[in-house]
C-alpha cells in the first residue's frame, strides 16, 4: 500500500486523542503516516515535578511524542521548530520565538516543502478554530490549510521542491452531538456535568453538519489509548476528558471525526468511513 498521510498539529499529544486512532489503523493495514509538529510543548503543563521541569519540559515532550509516534507506527516525525505559544492570554503568547507568532509567509513555504517531500495523499490538521481556541492550534491549522493549496503550483515557491498536490485536506474535529451525548450519559449516571460548561473545548466544538467523515478505530482503541499513556507530563486528573468515566470514554473513543476541507465535498454526499475512500492509488 502506497498510502500516505500527513498530519500536521501543533504539541506533542495532538496526534493523539482526535487522530490516533485513524493513524494506527492506518499503520496497522500497511499504510504510511509522517507526522508534522511544530513545536516541543514548551508551555504545557507538567502533572507531576517528577517528570520535569519548566526548563526540561520540551526536551522531555519531545521524548514523550517520540514514544507515542513509535506505538502508532508513524514513520517519519518533523518539528518545525517553533516554540509554543501557550494558552490564549498568557505571556507565553509574547515570545517572538512562538508559533502564532510565525511569519505566515516562512511557516507556509516550510509546509509547502514537507508536503512536496512526503507526497502525501491525505493531509489532515486541526479545524480552524483549533478545537479549543489555542493559538497554536489556530495557526497550524491556518499555515496548513495554506500550504495545501500552495504546494501543488509549481510558481509558488519554486525553491521547496517539486510541485505536488495531494487528493485531500481533512480537519479533525470533535462534533457538538458529543459533547452533547458524554453530558446526558453522565447526568444519568448522577455525576458532576459542569466541566461542559466550562470547557473551550465544548464552546468551541464543530458543528455536526461539517462532519463529512467518521472512522470507526473500536479496533485499534488499545493502541490509541497506549499513545495518549506516552505522554504522562500532560495527564491533568482534572482535565474534562479525565473525569468521564473510563467505560464512557473508551465510548467516545472509539468514533473520529473530520470534515473535508480540501476539494469541497459535495452538498448531500454521505459521510465516509475510511479518508482514502474513491482515491485512486
Amino acid at each position: 500500500m502506497n498510502e500516505t498521510i500527513l498530519a500536521i498539529f501543533a504539541h506533542p499529544d495532538d496526534e493523539c486523542f482526535g487522530t490516533g486512532g485513524t493513524l494506527a489503523k492506518h499503520t496497522a493495514r500497511g499504510g504510511r503516516v509522517v507526522l508534522a509538529c511544530a513545536t516541543r510543548g514548551e508551555a504545557g503543563e507538567i502533572s507531576d515535578p517528577a517528570l520535569a521541569t519548566p526548563e526540561t519540559l520540551g526536551t522531555v515532550r519531545e521524548a514523550e511524542l517520540r514514544a507515542s509516534c513509535a506505538v502508532l507506527g508513524i514513520e517519519q516525525l518533523h518539528f518545525l521548530g517553533y516554540r509554543d505559544s501557550g494558552m490564549e492570554g498568557t505571556p507565553e503568547n509574547d515570545d517572538p520565538r512562538c508559533y502564532h507568532r510565525a511569519d505566515p509567509v516562512e511557516a507556509t513555504r516550510q509546509l509547502v516543502a514537507l508536503i512536496r517531500e512526503v507526497k502525501p495523499q491525505v493531509v489532515i490538521t486541526f479545524e480552524p478554530g483549533g478545537g479549543y481556541g489555542h493559538p497554536d492550534h489556530v495557526a497550524v491549522s491556518r499555515h496548513t490549510t495554506a500550504a495545501y493549496d500552495l504546494a501543488g503550483d509549481p510558481e509558488a515557491y519554486p525553491d521547496a521542491g517539486a510541485a505536488w498536490q495531494p487528493e485531500r485536506l481533512f480537519y479533525t474535529a470533535i462534533p457538538t452531538s458529543t459533547f452533547e451525548v458524554l453530558r446526558e450519559r453522565m447526568k444519568a449516571l448522577g455525576l458532576d456535568t459542569s466541566m461542559f460548561d466550562q470547557s473551550g473545548a465544548v464552546r468551541r466544538s464543530f458543528t455536526d453538519d461539517l462532519i463529512t467523515s467518521v472512522v470507526d478505530v473500536s479496533a485499534h482503541l488499545d493502541t490509541k489509548s497506549a499513545a495518549f499513556e506516552c505522554h504522562r507530563t500532560q495527564h491533568n486528573p482534572n482535565g474534562l476528558f479525565r473525569r468521564i468515566p473510563e467505560e464512557l470514554m473508551r465510548e467516545v473513543m472509539a468514533r473520529e471525526y473530520y470534515a473535508q476541507a480540501r476539494p469541497a465535498p459535495d452538498p448531500g454526499a454521505a459521510r465516509s468511513d475510511d479518508l482514502f475512500s474513491g482515491i485512486q492509488e
